[in-house]
């Protein structure tokens, strides 16, 4: 029975078919590499399924794209006997976008009938959200699909077609072969592309490497009759020596096995052999994915067995912070049926994961020694790199060498000061790194806590990111040196203070200073741990702290932000003696001002550790009351 409907397109593919007519891709032959990468991998999964039903082959094993131009009629034919689709499936994937995050993407252009011209290099990131098929119209008018899934009846056919508007129309035909043919009706500025040189140059630049065959059909003069001449090399880039790929192939396989568009940064193609025999070619991307930051987000490593295609996101074989790479691994030992289940305890698995682990770590230490270009990358992909010391305490040394950071050194928020340049400016008596967290660079360039450093030309490192407080609790110490944080109470500052600068060999009364200490501790109670007199301080009257072995305020802050209780943190008041202020204070015999007095220096303090108060309109009340009194 013939059923036959006419289908509205969801309101993302809309969008996007809308901006793809109006607004096109910047280099429109990208639509030709879209559509026999969705072959490649369609004879891909053919050949997956047919490992354990031989009979999808259909008596016609032998897997190819072929391409035809037929210049009267304006139409370029482009069929592939691979898997095909179902009804069920055409509607799913050639009316719906599955992908999730592409209404996201797609709010992040902007897209608006005024600014669809300003766009055009944006659509480069089309091919990136599962959407390729849909580039099709970039060059066509019209496009029409049939298609009959493997294995089932030939009635069973589905016919598709869409002028890229509001709706598509669906029937069932009769189709004898399996797989899918789509059929462009070719716009009048697409012309170029019934061409057959210009079809042969895109596959060539783009396509060379995918592993079946692509043929174009000519016309032979002197057999005066139509052939199929293939195009292709049809051989997989990563079987083939390394001596015999030129840069310009490894950086075009990469762009149509990623859909970027943008040359990797880097590479890397090793075959081991031994206990286990792998090949892998791995990419390190220019372009961020837009939703790499996510833990959730999928690895970009395909996975072969024996040359066989066996799925993508094969997250097993690098951990979550090396998530940003791309590429594939082909595997000689895996058995072809492996599943994620498997993978997931599999040990041939678990050493791969660990070399695969090595080889990428050593690209990213090779390319730390170019500046320029590691600056580059960092900025893009450091975030995703902090949660290494964590997860990976295998290689912590490692990446802990890769770590950057925006230091006192530099004056900026820039993050490219490494744990080792830090040691090798090291003044002479220190033995501790130095390190500062908070909200932001200004928050903690502008903190108190700087001043003795600052004072004694020990350079801070400024860490601002919100997973820092996290990931240093897992660096304690960096070739023999412990880490510090600044904002805790430290004894060995104590050996960078002069004599003369100690606070026990000032002009204050060593009894008056120790009896205004206690009246402040019985005064301020449980609000506090601990006062101290400190030498920390020139320009601030008061600061806090915590102890070495406390919870930070940093770390507070993160457990708060997962929605996690945690306790109250009980501050260390520390006071600079030599602070106008402070001296005020020692002097104040009314009792109710000394009360305000000390709470605001404290309230102060806090505030500029946590950004916050606990009740904003108590030392709002209080800096009221001084502006309304003119007391000594």
């Amino acid at each position: 029975m013939k059923i036959q409907e006419t289908r509205n397109f969801e309101s993302e593919v809309k969008q996007l078919l809308h901006l793809m007519i109006n607004s096109l891709y910047s280099n429109k032959e990208i639509f030709l590499r879209e559509l026999i990468s969705n072959a490649s991998d369609a004879a891909d999964k053919l050949k997956f399924k047919a490992l354990s039903n031989i009979s999808l082959y259909e008596d016609d094993n032998k897997l190819k794209v072929q391409i035809s131009i037929n210049k009267k009629e304006k139409l370029i034919i482009i069929n592939d006997n691979g898997i095909g689709m179902t009804r069920d499936e055409v509607i799913e994937n050639l009316g719906t976008i599955a992908k999730s995050g592409t209404k996201s993407f797609i709010e992040s252009l902007n897209i608006s009938s005024k600014k669809i011209g300003e766009n055009k290099q944006n659509t480069q990131f089309i091919g990136q959200f599962g959407v390729g098929f849909y580039s099709s119209f970039i060059v066509s008018n019209k496009v029409s699909v049939k298609t009959r899934a493997a294995g089932i009846a030939y009635d069973k056919g589905v016919f598709w077609e869409s002028t890229g508007e509001n709706n598509y129309n669906i029937t069932n035909i009769y189709k004898k072969s399996r797989g899918t043919e789509i059929i462009l009706h070719i716009r009048e500025n697409s012309n170029e592309f019934l061409d057959i040189w210009r079809i042969k140059n895109i596959i060539s630049k783009y396509s060379d490497h995918i592993s079946l065959p692509i043929e174009i059909q000519t016309y032979d003069e002197k057999k005066k009759q139509y052939i199929w001449e293939q195009i292709n090399k049809a051989k997989a880039i990563w079987l083939r020596n390394k001596s015999e790929i030129s840069n310009s192939e490894y950086k075009e396989f990469y762009k149509q096995l990623t859909h970027d568009t943008a040359d990797p940064i880097a590479w890397s193609h090793n075959h081991v052999e031994g206990k286990q025999e792998y090949t892998s070619l791995l990419y390190i991307p220019f372009n961020v994915p837009w939703d790499v930051r996510n833990r959730d987000y999928k690895s970009g490593i395909k996975l072969y067995v024996q040359r066989v295609f066996v799925m993508d996101d094969a997250e097993q074989l690098l951990p979550k912070y090396l998530r940003f790479i791309k590429g594939l691994v082909d595997s000689n030992d895996l058995p072809l049926n492996i599943s994620r289940e498997i993978l997931q305890d599999n040990n041939i698995i678990y050493n791969m994961k660990n070399m695969l682990t090595k080889k990428v770590l050593n690209m990213l230490t090779n390319l730390s020694k170019k500046e320029d270009i590691y600056n580059d990358l960092w900025q893009k992909f450091g975030l995703i790199l902090k949660e290494g010391p964590a997860e990976d305490l295998t290689n912590k040394d490692k990446i802990i060498e890769l770590l950057r950071f925006a230091s006192t050194y530099n004056n900026n928020s820039i993050q490219n000061v490494s744990l080792t340049s830090y040691i090798n400016r090291m003044i002479k008596e220190q033995k501790k790194i130095y390190f500062l967290t908070a909200d932001n660079y200004l928050s903690a360039k502008s903190s108190p806590h700087l001043e003795f450093f600052s004072n004694k030309n020990i350079e801070v490192l400024l860490l601002t990111d919100h997973i820092d407080e996290w990931m240093m609790s897992y660096i304690t110490d960096f070739k023999g040196k412990s880490l510090q944080l600044i904002s805790k109470k430290d004894e060995s500052l104590n050996d960078f203070i002069k004599k003369e600068d100690d606070i026990n060999h000032n002009n204050q009364n060593i009894k008056e200073l120790n009896t205004f200490i206690k009246k402040i501790e019985d005064l301020l109670g449980n609000k506090i741990k601990k006062v101290y007199l400190t030498n920390r301080l020139f320009n601030t009257p008061a600061i806090v702290t915590t102890d070495t072995n406390e919870m930070s305020t940093q770390m507070a802050k993160l457990f708060a932000a997962a929605g996690q209780k945690t306790p109250d943190i009980k501050y260390n008041f520390e006071l600079n003696p030599n602070h106008t202020l402070i001296k005020k204070a020692i002097n104040i015999k009314d009792e109710k001002y000394f009360s305000e007095f000390i709470n605001l220096l404290l309230e102060e303090a806090i505030l500029a550790e946590k950004g916050t108060l606990d009740n904003p309109n108590t030392f709002i009340n209080r800096i009221n009351y001084f502006l309304s009194v003119d007391k000594k």
